[in-house]
């Protein structure tokens, strides 16, 4: 498989990692990242990611990224990524893994990379990422009548320079404090690097604004927690997560990494689980 990543950041690095320590190694490997970085990237692929790929490039937009001609691009690179480089990317018929999903909170934006999927005939994918039940919420989607309520439950650490650190302090903190109540439009926008969990669970199930979200800083919390129930007419059920954060990055779950790991597995393999 020819594989391209839209990031070089920590998920980005963290996935190579994982595939070399599961033998997973690809025929090509290229990687965008932004202008001015290419010789530092360059340098680390060499360094710490050697062996990786039969062969690697590195690239700094959406058009140097379809001359590798990759059969999976993976975004792992934030909101912004998925707007400048998503839609060309499914438009020219190359599916697309995306990590940022809180990006789709964005009306427009949907819209905008549904309509480049169905031009490209490309498949935009969406993995579980820190939570599970997916395929269940999907599967209940489709009869309709959900509520689902998310709370999500962090470190205090896990949201310094968002919002939360203007309405709690977060270097003193005692306690739980809820800070945000909402929906969760509201939460992927107003927490991008935090609540893609939120959006996730509004796109398979009952849709931004019927999904309900309460995010939570705890000092006692064992990780990142990502909690939910639905209530629909066909089936009842609640799930608690707790995921260790990913080295490097308190925000995000390393078992989001893995997700996308197992996409990438069941495209390498002859059976997807």
């Amino acid at each position: 498989m020819r594989l391209g990543l839209i990031g070089f950041g920590n998920i980005a690095t963290t996935l190579l990692g994982l595939m070399r320590q599961q033998g997973l190694r690809v025929e090509h490997l290229s990687v965008l990242t932004l202008p001015g970085m290419e010789d530092d990237t360059r340098a680390r692929l060499d360094r710490d990611f050697a062996g990786a790929a039969e062969g690697a490039e590195v690239v700094t937009d959406a058009t140097g990224l379809l001359a590798a001609r990759p059969d999976l691009v993976v975004e792992c690179a934030g909101h912004a990524a998925v707007t400048a480089h998503v839609p060309p990317v499914l438009r020219a018929g190359t599916d697309v893994v995306i990590v940022s999903i809180g990006a789709l909170a964005d009306a427009e934006l949907l819209a905008l990379v549904r309509k480049a999927a169905d031009e490209g005939g490309a498949r935009l994918i969406l993995p579980a990422g820190a939570v599970g039940g997916i395929d269940l919420l999907s599967a209940l989607g489709t009869a309709g009548g959900l509520t689902v309520r998310y709370r999500g439950v962090k470190p205090p650490r896990a949201w310094e320079g968002t919002p939360a650190a203007q309405i709690l302090d977060l270097g003193t903190l005692s306690e739980a404090a809820v800070f945000f109540t909402g929906n969760a439009r509201q939460a992927a926008t107003d927490y991008p690097r935090n609540a893609n969990v939120a959006a996730t669970l509004a796109l398979a199930g009952a849709g931004f604004e019927a999904t309900r979200v309460e995010l939570v800083a705890d000092p006692a919390a064992p990780g990142n927690v990502h909690e939910y129930s639905v209530d629909s007419p066909l089936a009842r059920y609640s799930i608690r997560i707790e995921n260790q954060p990913s080295a490097g990055n308190a925000k995000t779950s390393v078992t989001t990494v893995w997700s996308v790991l197992r996409e990438i597995r069941n495209r390498i393999g002859p059976v997807a689980i």
